[in-house]
């Protein structure tokens, strides 16, 4: 029989599980200083604008739970949304799934590149160089990644070189081969719908 004090003690461990931080670390790959702006999805917390100067790193806490996406504007640059970095942490079965879109600015080919899972480097959403078959272009594309982990990277700019240490020819093997895409109605739920 469990006593008061176990199952208090359980239920402080799950409580302190479900409302743990996700994190979200940019990587500048170049000089250039951006501003992050996030809009979550409806029902979710707003994350204020976030600044990182050229060739830092940034770590941004997200709520439990938190849906949306984010996005890259330069410094002197035109305030407008470009390549989006999307995200739904803790979701169904705890898995955190995100993507990199094109569909609002495929041109934006300075801004977010790529997304990971921070303490592994696959799968992978994005492109090195765009454009790549990585990234979301058309709204039915299916390009969303999955993990368990609740910490991502995402890469900004371009790196000096042009190509950053993940040659396009090692994501594409890692891609096809170990990690599963999922289609946005996955995602949203909407898939079982779709099939009835």
């Amino acid at each position: 029989m469990f006593s008061f004090v176990k199952v208090a003690a359980l239920l402080a461990a799950a409580a302190t599980l479900v409302s743990a931080e996700n994190t979200l670390t940019f990587i500048s790959q170049d000089s250039d200083a951006r501003t992050l702006y996030f809009t979550g999805n409806p029902g979710h917390d707003e994350i204020e604008a976030v600044k990182v100067p050229g060739g830092k790193n940034v770590t941004v806490n997200i709520p439990y739970g938190w849906e949306g996406n984010f996005f890259s504007v330069t410094d002197g640059a035109e305030y407008k949304p470009g390549m989006l970095g999307e995200v739904a942490y803790n979701s169904w079965g705890g898995i955190t799934f995100f993507d990199v879109s094109a569909i609002v600015d495929p041109n934006d080919h300075n801004g977010v590149k790529q997304m990971w899972p921070a303490s592994a480097e696959e799968p992978v959403s994005g492109c090195e160089i765009f454009p790549c078959n990585f990234a979301y272009y058309l709204p039915d594309d299916v390009q969303t990644r999955a993990t368990h982990e609740t910490d991502l990277f995402c890469s900004l700019g371009n790196a000096a070189s042009g190509v950053t240490a993940r040659s396009l020819l090692d994501l594409v093997e890692r891609n096809q081969e170990d990690h599963p895409f999922f289609a946005r109605d996955f995602v949203t739920g909407k898939w079982s719908t779709k099939r009835q």
